[in-house]
């Protein structure tokens, strides 16, 4: 057996099982002939995907993971912990099981996503070592073979090999054991070989002499967006997506990636987006090759330009969007749109910020306070029910009189989604204290029937 789902493994079956055993000892068991070509093809496309949206460099690890280099695109998307979380809960909406971990190597991570035992997991800077101590010595990616005989010489962890003198290692089993400690501790360079779409847009310049300066990088950074929206002017397309690769003369790789919210091909835009991102580049001891590739493009008409003596150009702000989405992550720009909902957390949603606009609104005759509290937090109040606002009321500590009072304003909770919310209402009121702040704030129930809900308020919003 190659490999078992979940329900197979409850039932004790395991991995590297033969699989008449296995039939015998689960009858009606499902087998299905192994087709590696097909696995090979469907991690290639997984490579291909996480290129696109991950991160500019991703290559297969066979037979059954992906190698990806964060550096430089992990701010797009909130953050290492984020991104990691985010893409595993991609893959499993799309209904692929799947583990990750985030460390100094591609060795270290290799054996914390498959043996740490966690879905996703980010070991900080400079604490791989440590991580690997305790996991077992097959997450060194050594050949089964050295794995059986290192278990029959009782070595069963990395500490307990990564603690012993190297010679007498390298004279029974070879240079390998060796390689792939240096390699899991950082000490010793892995590359990655990206993979590459075969419909990729892409330029590319070679240096005679190795560059290092900012703005030698800066300079040729230009040129390169360039060339890259002429080649897209020509296909009819704009870039969303830039991956600006620079490969060292020590045989590693410095990516950045910058993107777009609309397709764009306008190379004096391109190339400040680019040349912002310049200071996280390390040359080392010299860059040999630059390759700018639109990783990510859409169709893009060409556009007239509108004289102003005609008519007043339309506003644009996309720029500005993208410019701030590259600095503080595409994730954390956003603007709130209607939702058709009478539950007042339910009626907004966060969209791009150049999401189209559609004919949605928000109804009602009462106004709605511009800061909503991401969930209602309980307050002390004391008021004649069933229709009275509040005498007073205390929130976070702090005592307040109110002053004024409008309402109030009855909203039943949406009785198709739960049952709990049959009978559920509430009431709400716009309240102003003695210093002029106003809140929004409301009694679950009708102040009557205990059915309706607790009676007890809640602040849900405060307004100006």
């Amino acid at each position: 057996m190659l490999a078992a789902d979940l329900a197979a493994l409850r039932a004790g079956l395991r991995v590297g099982m033969p699989a008449t055993k296995a039939q015998a000892l689960v009858p009606g068991l499902i087998v299905q002939d192994a087709d590696p070509y097909a696995d090979a093809e469907g991690l290639e496309r997984l490579a291909l995907w996480a290129l696109q949206r991950i991160s500019p460099i991703v290559a297969a690890d066979p037979p059954d993971g992906l190698v990806i280099d964060s550096t430089g695109a992990d701010h797009l998307h909130g953050g290492e912990v984020t991104m990691l979380t985010s893409m595993v809960q991609r893959f499993a909406a799309s209904g692929v099981e799947a583990r990750a971990a985030i460390a100094d190597s591609w060795g270290a991570a290799h054996a914390c996503a498959r043996f740490a035992g966690r879905p996703a997991v980010v070991i900080p800077p400079g604490e791989s070592e440590a991580a690997l101590r305790d996991l077992p010595i097959a997450a060194l990616r050594l050949d089964p073979g050295i794995v059986a005989d290192l278990h029959t010489l009782g070595f069963e962890r990395i500490g307990e090999l990564a603690s012993q003198p190297r010679a007498p290692l390298a004279l029974r089993f070879g240079p390998q054991v060796g390689r792939r400690l240096d390699q899991a501790m950082g000490i010793m360079a892995e590359p990655i070989d990206p993979i590459r779409a075969p419909d990729l847009v892409e330029v590319r310049r070679a240096f005679p002499e190795p560059i290092g300066a900012a703005e030698t990088i800066a300079r040729y950074t230009t040129k390169l967006v360039t060339a890259l929206c002429e080649e897209l002017e020509a296909r009819g397309l704009g870039a969303k997506r830039l991956d600006l690769l620079f490969h060292r003369v020590d045989n590693t790789r410095q990516a950045i990636r910058v993107g777009t919210a609309l397709p764009v091909r306008d190379a004096r835009r391109l190339s400040r987006l680019l040349c912002d991102q310049i200071e996280k580049v390390d040359p080392g001891f010299g860059i040999e090759v630059m390759t700018l590739a639109a990783t990510l493009a859409e169709p893009l008409a060409a556009k007239q330009a509108i004289s102003s003596l005609v008519e007043e150009p339309e506003a644009d702000v996309s720029d500005l969007v993208d410019t701030l989405a590259n600095r503080v992550g595409e994730h954390s720009l956003y603007r709130f749109a209607p939702v058709a909902s009478d539950v007042p957390e339910r009626s907004v949603a966060r969209v791009p910020a150049l999401a189209p606009e559609d004919e949605s609104t928000w109804h009602g005759d009462w106004p709605r306070p511009p800061r909503l509290l991401p969930r209602p937090e309980p307050i002390e109040t004391m008021a004649l029910l069933p229709d009275h606002p509040p005498v007073w009321f205390t929130w976070r500590g702090i005592r307040r009189r109110v002053r004024r009072a409008d309402g109030p304003e009855r909203l039943f909770e949406e009785w198709w989604k739960r049952d709990d919310e049959l009978s559920a209402v509430r009431d709400y009121f716009r309240v102003e204290d003695d210093g002029g702040e106003r809140f929004w704030i409301f009694r679950a129930g009708d102040g009557e029937d205990p059915e309706t809900g607790s009676h007890r308020w809640y602040l849900h919003g405060i307004f100006g």
